[in-house]
C-alpha cells in the first residue's frame, strides 16, 4: 500500500511539473494582454520537435550524445521556440491590439493549425520515438519505485519556475512586465516600452512550454505533431484551477491537476469493478475545468475581476 502511495505521487509529481510548465506560458500572456493563446500547446510539441532534430545534426544516432551535448540540444531548442513565439506575436497578434477580443483568439486557433499541419508536412504524422534526456535508473524506495528521469524532470522543471518566479519578482525587468500587465496605457505613459515586454512574455511563455514538451516527450519516449492539443488543453485547464493570470496559481494547479488525475485514474478500475479503465483519464481535466469554470472561475489564486478593473486594465 505504501509503495503504491509513493509510486502514484511520483507520478503525479512528475506529469504536475509538466503541467505547471506550460500553464506558465497561459497565464502570463492572460496576466499582460488579457488574451487567450490558444497555441500555446504547439510551443510544447515544437520543444520536443526541433530538440529532437538538433540534436539528430549533433548526435547522429541519438544515444551517444553526453550531458553537455542534450543541454546544449535543451537550451537551443528552447530557445528556438521562444524566438518562434515572438515572431508569431509580431506577425499574428500584434496587429490585432485594437480589435476586440475574439479577433486575436480566432488568430491564435489559426496558428495553431499552421503549426500542426507544418509538422505534419515536414516530418510526416506518424509518432516518433524520443530519446530521454535523463538517465533512466530506477531506485527502489518503501515498495515504490522512482527513476532518475522523473527525478531530473521534476528538479528542472522547479528550477526553471523559480528562476521566472525571481525574475519577475526580484528583477527590474521583471518589474516592468508586472506595471505592463496592470495597465498598458499608464505603463506607457511611464515611459515603459510595452512592445519589449510585451515581446519578452512571448519568448518566455514558449521557452517554458518548450522545456515542458522535451521532458514530456522524454518521460513518454514518443512524440506526435498533434501531442500539444491534449496536454495544452489540460495545462490551460490547469491555469483556470489555479487563477488565470497567477503565476503561482499557474504552478499550483499543475500539480493539484495531475494529483487528481493521477488519483483518479488509479481507483476508476476498482471503483466500477473494471467497467472503467485508464483510458478515462482525460475526462477527470476536462471535469475540472467545467467544475471550476461553473463553481469558482477565479480558481485557487486568482483575482476576483470587477467590471470597473477590466475597463481599467484595457483587455487585449
Amino acid at each position: 500500500m505504501l509503495g503504491t502511495i509513493i509510486q502514484q505521487t511520483v507520478n503525479a509529481l512528475t506529469i504536475g511539473a509538466v503541467y505547471a510548465l506550460i500553464a506558465l506560458g497561459y497565464t502570463m500572456v492572460y496576466g499582460v494582454l488579457r488574451m487567450i493563446n490558444f497555441a500555446h500547446g504547439e510551443m510544447f510539441m515544437l520543444g520536443a520537435y526541433l530538440a529532437f532534430l538538433v540534436l539528430a545534426l549533433l548526435a547522429p544516432g541519438l544515444g551517444g550524445a553526453g550531458a553537455v551535448v542534450l543541454t546544449l540540444v535543451f537550451f537551443a531548442a528552447v530557445a528556438a521556440v521562444g524566438g518562434i513565439g515572438v515572431g508569431i506575436e509580431r506577425l499574428a497578434y500584434k496587429p490585432l491590439r485594437s480589435s476586440t477580443r475574439l479577433a486575436p483568439m480566432l488568430s491564435s486557433l489559426g496558428v495553431s493549425l499552421f503549426l500542426q499541419t507544418g509538422v505534419q508536412i515536414l516530418a510526416g504524422p506518424q509518432p516518433r520515438a524520443f530519446p530521454s534526456f535523463f538517465p533512466n535508473q530506477r531506485i527502489e524506495i518503501f515498495g515504490g519505485a522512482i527513476t532518475t528521469l522523473q527525478i531530473g524532470i521534476v528538479v528542472l522543471a522547479v528550477l526553471l519556475m523559480l528562476g521566472l518566479h525571481l525574475f519577475v519578482n526580484k528583477s527590474r525587468v521583471g518589474v516592468l512586465v508586472r506595471a505592463v500587465s496592470e495597465s498598458r496605457g499608464t505603463a506607457q505613459l511611464l515611459g515603459i516600452n510595452v512592445n519589449a515586454a510585451i515581446s519578452l512574455i512571448f519568448f518566455l511563455g514558449p521557452v517554458l512550454g518548450a522545456a515542458g514538451g522535451i521532458l514530456y516527450a522524454s518521460y513518454y519516449g514518443i512524440m506526435t505533431p498533434t501531442m500539444g492539443v491534449a496536454v495544452g488543453l489540460k495545462a490551460f485547464t490547469a491555469a483556470i484551477l489555479g487563477g488565470i493570470g497567477s503565476i503561482p496559481g499557474a504552478m499550483l494547479g499543475g500539480f493539484v491537476l495531475a494529483a487528481v488525475e493521477v488519483i483518479g485514474t488509479a481507483l476508476l478500475p476498482i471503483v466500477s469493478h473494471g467497467t472503467l479503465g485508464t483510458e478515462y483519464r482525460d475526462v477527470f481535466a476536462f471535469a475540472i475545468l467545467i467544475a471550476v469554470l461553473l463553481f469558482k472561475p477565479a480558481g485557487f489564486l486568482g483575482e476576483t475581476v470587477s467590471e470597473e478593473s477590466m475597463v481599467y486594465k484595457r483587455e487585449f
